[in-house]
């Protein structure tokens, strides 16, 4: 049997073969770096906990991702509702009605993010209103700073959860800037509480959430 020694490598094609390695490493490090700022908060919230304190708000593992479904603004105008991606979100779900517990929550929602001083406009106050398409004076004069949209409940079923034997709209809702709802907060929800772990995420992404869109 006869062995035949492997053909060696001319110098074009070692340095060939050596950009093809250093390619490689620089795409795996760019994705590192995309990746990373998201990874890093939600290493910070869910693991290390600041602190040393457990989260208030219920985590949603895994998180669930924002549907591709359009909405109504104030206006009458159609919008998709991931429009709300890139900011955080303090989001509630009621009829447009608005019975007591909607009014609650909207109050919480203005002054929660009011309280957070700064970090403020990294977070909107949002309310997906269901129900009649129409919102009374008093109602819209009221939300005026929040994003009001009008929704299908049917549409964000299969998005926001309830926990069992409470409806969508006896909770307070956060979406990180992904659009990927990560946590739910309690029935009658302690609002200090609720700020304490606001704070908590703001401060955990920081270094590469800013505020505005």
């Amino acid at each position: 049997m006869t062995v035949h020694s492997l053909p060696r490598l001319g110098p074009q094609a070692a340095h060939d073969a050596e950009a093809t390695r250093r390619g490689r490493w620089k795409m795996l490090l760019l994705l590192l770096i995309c990746a990373s700022p998201v990874l890093a908060s939600y290493v910070t919230f869910y693991v290390i906990r600041p602190e040393g304190r457990a989260n208030y708000g219920e985590l949603i593992e895994p998180p669930r991702v924002m549907p591709a479904v359009s909405a109504t603004n104030v206006h009458g105008q159609t919008v998709p509702l991931v429009t709300l991606k890139d900011q955080w979100l303090l989001l509630s779900v009621a009829d447009s009605a608005c019975d007591a517990r909607c009014e609650r929550h909207l109050y919480l929602q203005r002054q929660i993010r009011e309280s957070l001083g700064k970090d403020k406009d990294r977070l909107d106050w949002v309310w997906l209103r269901t129900g009649s398409t129409e919102l009374s004076d008093i109602l819209r004069e009221a939300t005026r700073a929040a994003v009001v949209l009008h929704v299908e409940e049917a549409d964000i079923a299969g998005w926001l959860a309830p926990e069992p034997g409470q409806r969508l709209a006896d909770h307070l809702y956060v979406v990180d800037p992904m659009g990927r709802w990560m946590m739910r907060f309690p029935v009658d929800a302690d609002p200090s509480r609720i700020r304490r772990d606001l704070s908590r995420l703001l401060r955990a992404s920081s270094f590469w959430d800013q505020p505005g869109r």
